[in-house]
């Protein structure tokens, strides 16, 4: 479930008039929490990395690989592309991909099932296309093609697929930036939200207190959180450079 924006920026105020801080703007708002909302994205792949190399448990509601993959899921997209020849070469382009999974041959053009439905595509290098083509156990076929995958753009080989080939492309996305909609109260001046122009947060519903108390590390509020961890951090910073003498 997402996280209403209108509760983040409620909370967030609440903090900054305690503290006198003034007032942050929507627009100065929705700036930091786009911030904070790619912080805290990419920080499960990084917690994902250290989760993998430590023991695991099976235990309901501890098992700190299911949490974390409940929180990527959200970004998980498959989208059913269909490719296209131009100048000899077979492409279809992709958009908004943080990371690429696989790639299913579906079926061929309508037609021509030359290729059994749902048949995995190899990935390659670009630079190894040259090697790969020219060596006939590897040379891809119909039957087993590959593609490569370079800015945003899948090419296939061989270029004799079918054009208008169906293609499922599994990926991450990036999340979508958050936006506090508003329009400003012609008496009063003051800012009124309105949910239909608004855009929520798409990480976790359990990361609201981390994406609140970043917004506030940036507004220049420093919790008592944020203080023990720049404290901690420090600490750990001497002490390695104690080490190294």
């Amino acid at each position: 479930m997402a996280i209403n924006i209108n509760s983040v920026y409620k909370a967030v105020l609440v903090v900054l008039q305690q503290e006198k801080r003034g007032v942050l703007t929507p627009v100065e708002f929705n700036k930091i929490a786009a911030q904070a909302q790619q912080e805290i994205y990419t920080s499960y792949f990084d917690e994902l990395n250290l989760v993998l190399r430590m023991p695991q448990t099976s235990l309901a509601y501890a098992d700190r690989m299911a949490i974390l993959d409940e929180k990527i899921q959200i970004f998980k997209r498959n989208e059913t592309k269909t490719t296209a020849l131009a100048a000899g070469v077979l492409t279809t382009t992709l958009s908004n991909v943080n990371e690429l999974g696989s790639v299913i041959y579906l079926a061929g053009a309508p037609g021509t099932p030359l290729v059994p439905a749902g048949r995995e595509v190899q990935r390659i290098q670009e630079q190894d296309v040259y090697t790969v083509n020219e060596s006939p156990l590897t040379k891809p076929t119909t039957f087993y093609p590959v593609y490569t995958y370079e800015a945003n753009v899948l090419t296939f080989y061989p270029n004799t697929i079918p054009a208008g080939a169906n293609m499922r492309v599994n990926f991450l996305a990036y999340p979508v930036d958050p936006i506090w909609g508003f329009n400003i109260e012609p008496n009063l001046g003051n800012y009124v939200y309105e949910s239909q122009n608004s855009t929520n947060f798409e990480i976790h519903q359990s990361d609201q207190p981390l994406l609140v108390d970043k917004i506030l590390g940036y507004a220049g509020v420093m919790t008592k959180d944020q203080l023990v961890l720049s404290l901690a951090s420090a600490k750990e910073q001497q002490i390695n450079v104690d080490n190294q003498k």
